[in-house]
């Protein structure tokens, strides 16, 4: 139907776009060189064919679909598991206290992510496989307002 070289600049230009305008070009594509068809635009051109139609669709309807870029991606570990955070949080107030300066709202654990990991083990049950990875816990900790123990090397 079309030559390579016409092939890699609609490519090219696809890749440039996101979102609704993206889709619009596809569905433009589809149009004009496919007679509208997904399955087709899928095959000669690479493109996702759920995207060439939702573009069709778009196109058709005169409406435009909204995209939800924050539902995509993992949950938060505080999310996925809330015991887990409070039994983090029972852990670490015991060895956490304020800035001494007052500078920060942050409180400064006294105790390393490792040894909460450690201490979730030994004191709380868990196992070892269902726990998150030491960086993991320590990013919790920062974001419940936790600032880590520097780790002696």
């Amino acid at each position: 139907m079309l030559d390579a070289k016409v092939i890699e600049t609609i490519k090219d230009a696809a890749q440039k776009l996101t979102g609704h305008k993206k889709r619009a070009f596809m569905a433009k594509v589809a149009e004009d060189y496919y007679a509208g068809s997904a399955r087709k635009t899928e095959t000669y051109l690479g493109w996702n064919r759920q995207a060439v139609q939702l573009g069709l669709h778009e196109h058709r309807s005169g409406l435009r679909c909204v995209d939800n870029y924050r539902a995509r991606g993992l949950k938060n570990t505080e999310e996925t598991e809330p015991t887990l955070a409070d039994d983090i949080r029972v852990l670490v107030d015991g060895q956490a206290q304020a800035d001494p300066q007052l500078r920060t709202t942050f409180t400064y654990a006294r105790i390393s992510a490792q040894a909460v990991r450690d201490a979730l083990i030994d004191e709380k049950g868990y196992c070892d496989e269902a726990l998150p990875t030491r960086q993991t816990i320590g990013a919790m900790m920062n974001r419940m307002g936790y600032r880590l123990k520097k780790r002696k090397r």
